[in-house]
């Protein structure tokens, strides 16, 4: 409905009301409608999932389409990169935000920093989607709100052009609100946990839940040591859940991302069932280390498998786990994909431990061999040493190719002296164009960074401290920051008007008119930064 219909809607109801509403301005009305367009967190998951699956469509038809997130931990750091983005771009189309797990446990839990273990509140998930989306809702409101002010100015001193400029613009106005991917981990528990913990997450605007395949009560970090896996029948157990949780709350387009850790995991705490041999349990249990046994020879507490006439005792540690044969990860994570998107899942999450992507298009390929059009998400992790890591994989390519690579030491390729070498440059190079080369050759739709807001508060935190606290003093805030802030065109710097000191002041008009106390006036030290 565009800006004049909403008008036109609102006059007839309060005419309706037979003079009894005649001092409601249907214009104000209007104008809060539109900055209020998504009414509930449903609202939001319907309307982003049907973006995600337009994009997945344009992906599908040509891979340099495809989408890119930054996780983000406060409601305040998604608003500020969506801004941003559509200052720098002028369009929030192919960008995401991602809702990291691993930053709800470090920055976000009651408990104070905690391990990405899963030990953080459930509910604390669900809020920082809500969280986002209320920043995200309040920067259409600002941004519409001075647009608004503008069509008035443009009124007032009769600029029609520059008026049905704005009334253009107000009516193809574009929404910072954008499809969020949030992090379930493993799912908080068993099935129904899962369930119930997917509903709130959906109910807060989520459009896309990760799930990952490993044991709930002692999930790691995809970048840690000592993960256990779980066998499929009960990962897919949870992908149904989280799937009925969307049809539930009519989000029939809801995407759910399945992440398998089985690269890096080589730990399951249970054998999987099987009825028969070849049966998704059998396979599973294929990948087991494990010894022939004699009858005779078996122990106290032994558990044997019995395959293909031989009975085999699978290799179990002191914790009661029992482990995978060792480079088995990559079969599992390929049999982990096909099982994934043949029971339910939309896009597919492989952690890996690097950003190496021959590694991660030879699995692909091999999902691709069964369903064609398998797409990946991505973890472009600051967990990686991106720096050593392009250094050397172009160092072993150029090795490979038969160039001298007698100037650089393989072992201490992050030292700054190779910056700004002939291979520090090229590798320099891939890591620029890592992701469109992963999105054409490996199957990348969409490419993201868990954790970069955590590391940039951070670092400049870092400089800030260094510098006001040093010999700088005042003036290392104000050219480290402030000045960067206006010469940059950094909105926030008129903080007041980012926390919505005029959207309020506009909301004490409609309701008061010329009797409204505005802190907006000619005193307001915000001024100083108008020009």
């Amino acid at each position: 409905m565009s800006y004049q219909d909403h008008i036109a809607q609102t006059s007839a109801l309060i005419k309706s009301q037979h003079g009894s509403w005649d001092g409601i301005s249907a214009e104000s009305v209007a104008r809060m409608r539109l900055q209020n367009r998504f009414q509930t967190g449903l609202d939001i998951a319907r309307y982003t999932a049907k973006i995600m699956r337009a994009d997945m469509a344009a992906y599908d038809a040509n891979p340099a389409e495809y989408t890119q997130s930054l996780g983000c931990w406060h409601g305040f750091i998604g608003q500020q990169k969506m801004i941003s983005i559509k200052k720098h771009f002028g369009s929030t189309k192919r960008r995401y935000l991602y809702l990291s797990g691993w930053m709800v446990a470090a920055l976000r839990s009651d408990f104070g920093p905690l391990p990405d273990q899963s030990m953080h509140e459930k509910t604390s998930v669900p809020a920082l989607i809500e969280e986002l989306y209320t920043f995200l809702r309040q920067a259409d409101a600002r941004e519409l709100g001075l647009m608004f002010r503008d069509l008035d100015k443009a009124r007032e001193t009769g600029n029609e052009v520059e008026a049905q400029r704005l009334l253009n613009a107000i009516d193809n106005y574009e929404t910072h609100v954008v499809p969020i991917i949030a992090d379930i981990d493993a799912g908080f528990g068993n099935a129904e946990a899962t369930y119930l913990l997917a509903k709130k997450m959906i109910e807060a605007g989520a459009c896309a839940l990760q799930i990952e395949n490993q044991v709930s009560d002692e999930k790691q970090c995809g970048h840690q040591d000592g993960k256990v896996t779980v066998p499929h029948e009960d990962f897919l157990a949870k992908v149904r859940a989280c799937r009925y949780a969307f049809l539930e709350l009519g989000v029939e387009d809801g995407i759910i991302v399945t992440r398998t850790d089985s690269l890096g995991a080589g730990l399951t705490k249970q054998i999987a069932v099987s009825k028969e041999p070849g049966d998704l349990g059998d396979q599973y249990n294929s990948f087991l280390d494990c010894e022939e046994i004699d009858p005779s020879t078996a122990r106290n507490g032994d558990v044997i498998l019995n395959r293909d006439g031989k009975l085999l005792r699978p290799k179990r540690l002191p914790s009661n786990l029992f482990q995978f044969r060792a480079g088995s990860g990559e079969d599992r994570c390929v049999l982990d994909c096909i099982t994934s998107l043949q029971n339910g899942a939309d896009l597919l999450w492989i952690e890996t431990e690097k950003p190496h992507i021959e590694q991660i298009a030879g699995m692909v390929d091999r999902i691709r061999a069964v369903i064609p059009n398998a797409k990946l998400v991505y973890n472009n992790s600051p967990s990686f040493n991106w720096t050593l890591n392009f250094r050397q994989q172009v160092f072993d390519a150029w090795a490979a190719e038969g160039k001298d690579v007698s100037a650089y030491d393989r072992t201490k390729l992050m030292s700054v002296d190779y910056d700004g070498t002939p291979l520090g440059d090229e590798a320099d190079e891939w890591i620029r164009t890592f992701q469109k080369d992963a999105a054409a050759r490996a199957g990348i739709f969409h490419h993201l960074i868990t954790l970069p807001t955590y590391h940039t508060a951070a670092l400049s935190t870092d400089n800030l401290a260094k510098e006001y606290f040093g010999d700088q003093g005042m003036l290392g805030y104000v050219k480290g920051v402030q000045r960067k802030e206006i010469r940059e065109g950094i909105a926030c710097v008129k903080h007041q008007n980012m926390s919505g000191s005029d959207i309020g002041d506009d909301h004490k008009e409609y309701f008061a008119g010329e009797a409204a106390l505005k802190a907006g006036g000619a005193h307001n030290t915000m001024n100083q930064f108008a020009a």
